[in-house]
C-alpha cells in the first residue's frame, strides 16, 4: 500500500460511460478506471439472485445471501446448490426497505448463531430491526430457530429510505455494531436522544455496550458510538482493528469515514455535497467541530457496501477498502494506510454493485443489485495467465 495520504475530492464524472481516467476535482488525487483487458482480476459469474442485498460466508465456506423481498438463501460451497432458509422474519419490502444484512456470530461454529437486519412495521411507521437466531441445517432443510429481535431503530418513521442497517462484529467478538440511517429526516442525526443517523455499539445480546461515549445518559442514547451520519450502507473493521463506514451523501458528497467513538460526522450541518435541487450545504472545513471524511466523492458513486481486504490472494491489496458503487456501477478500491485514505482505483463493471465480501480463499465476491443480480467471483488475473 502507498504511504502518502491523499484526500480524494472527486470521481470520474462519466463512470457509467467507462471513461479511461480522470483527475479528481481539487487536484488532490487521481482515480483511474482501466479497461477490462488491463484489470488485475478475472470475473467469473457463479450464480444469480433476485434483488440481493447482502452475503456472508460461514466457517465451512457455505454462503448466506439475503434478498430484499425477505428470502435468505444458503449456498453450498462445493456443489453451488442453494436452498431457501425457513423461518425468516416478515419484512417491509418497499423502496429501500426489506431484508438487509446477515452475519455469522462469533460463536457460530459452536451454536449456529447468526444476526440479521430488516425493515419492520410498527407504531409510527417503519424502522430497522436486528435479530439473532440459530441456523439449523440438519435434515437438509435449513431454518432459523429461536429468532428474537435484539435491537430496534428509534424512532420508527414514515417512508422507506435510509435504514442503513449494516452489521459488523468487533475483532474481539464482544460487540455488535449497527449502522442506522437518518431515514431521510436530516435533523435527527444531530439529536442524540434518538438513534437515527448514528452507528450504535451493542453487546451481543443487543444491550447498550458498557463504555459507550454517551452511556451516562441512559436510554437509547447509551447505544450510540458516533452520530451525524446520513445513510451509512457499509460498515467494516480493517485487519488493524480500525472501523470504517461508507456513506451515501446527498447530491455528491459520498463518504468513506474512519469511525471513532464520540465523533460527530456533521450531517446535515456540513457535507461535501449539495441538497437535491441545488441547495448548498457548508463543506467540511478544518476546525468546524465535525469529523471530516477520509475520502469523499463528487459526483456521487452511491456506495452500497464496504469490505476491507485481509487475505493473501491479492497481496498488494491487503488492508485496502473496497466499495460497491450503485449509481457508479463499479468496484472502487481505496488504498488505506492506518487511519488515512490514499489513492483510489475504479473498475467500471457496468452494473450496480450492492455487496462486496472476501471469500475464505481470498477471492473477492460481488453481488449485483436489481436487474441481473449476478454473484461474481474475482480472482487474480495472474493465476489464469
Amino acid at each position: 500500500m502507498k504511504s502518502a495520504p491523499l484526500v480524494l475530492a472527486g470521481l470520474v464524472a462519466a463512470l457509467a460511460a467507462g471513461c479511461a481516467d480522470s483527475a479528481s476535482s481539487g487536484a488532490l488525487g487521481e482515480v483511474t478506471s482501466e479497461g477490462e483487458d488491463a484489470w488485475p482480476f478475472v470475473v467469473e459469474e457463479v450464480d444469480r439472485f433476485d434483488e440481493p442485498w447482502a452475503m456472508a460466508f460461514l466457517p465451512d465456506g457455505d454462503l448466506l445471501v439475503t434478498e430484499r423481498s425477505g428470502t435468505l438463501h444458503l449456498r453450498d460451497a462445493d456443489s453451488g446448490e442453494r436452498v431457501e432458509v425457513a423461518g425468516t422474519p416478515t419484512v417491509v419490502d418497499s423502496g429501500q426497505a426489506g431484508l438487509g444484512d446477515v452475519l455469522p456470530g462469533p460463536t457460530y461454529a459452536d451454536d449456529g448463531t447468526i444476526y440479521l437486519s430488516w425493515a419492520e412495521e410498527g407504531a409510527g411507521g417503519t424502522g430497522a430491526a436486528v435479530g439473532r437466531a440459530r441456523l439449523a441445517t440438519d435434515g437438509g432443510e435449513p431454518r432459523l430457530e429461536d429468532l428474537e429481535v435484539i435491537w430496534r431503530q428509534t424512532p420508527k418513521t414514515g417512508g422507506d429510505g435510509h435504514l442503513s442497517h449494516r452489521l459488523a462484529l468487533s475483532p474481539d467478538g464482544e460487540h455488535l455494531f449497527v449502522s442506522s440511517g437518518d431515514r431521510q429526516q436530516g435533523a435527527p442525526a444531530q439529536d442524540t436522544s434518538n438513534t437515527l443517523g448514528t452507528i450504535v455499539r451493542l453487546t451481543l445480546d443487543g444491550d447498550p455496550a458498557p463504555g459507550n461515549p454517551l452511556a451516562d445518559r441512559g436510554g437509547v442514547t447509551a447505544e450510540i458510538w458516533s452520530w451525524g451520519h446520513r445513510n451509512p450502507l457499509g460498515l467494516e473493521f480493517a485487519p488493524d482493528g480500525t472501523l470504517w463506514s461508507s456513506e451515501m451523501g446527498p447530491e455528491g458528497g459520498d463518504e468513506l469515514n474512519l469511525v471513532e467513538a464520540g465523533s460527530n460526522y456533521g450531517w446535515p450541518e456540513v457535507s461535501n455535497g449539495s441538497d437535491y435541487g441545488g441547495g448548498e450545504i457548508p463543506d467540511h472545513s478544518e476546525g468546524d467541530g465535525y469529523a471530516a471524511p477520509a475520502m469523499s466523492w463528487n459526483p456521487s458513486i452511491s456506495p452500497g457496501s464496504l469490505m476491507v481486504y485481509g487475505g493473501d490472494r491479492f497481496a498488494d491489496w491487503q488492508g485496502d477498502a473496497f466499495l460497491g458503487a450503485l449509481s457508479g456501477e463499479a468496484l472502487v478500491r481505496v488504498d488505506l494506510d492506518g487511519t488515512s485514505a490514499g489513492e483510489a482505483e475504479v473498475y467500471d463493471l457496468g452494473e450496480r454493485i450492492r455487496s462486496v465480501e472476501e471469500g475464505p480463499d481470498g477471492a473477492i465476491w460481488l453481488l449485483e443489485d436489481e436487474g441481473s443480480g449476478r454473484l461474481l467471483r474475482l480472482t487474480p488475473a495472474a493465476e489464469s495467465s
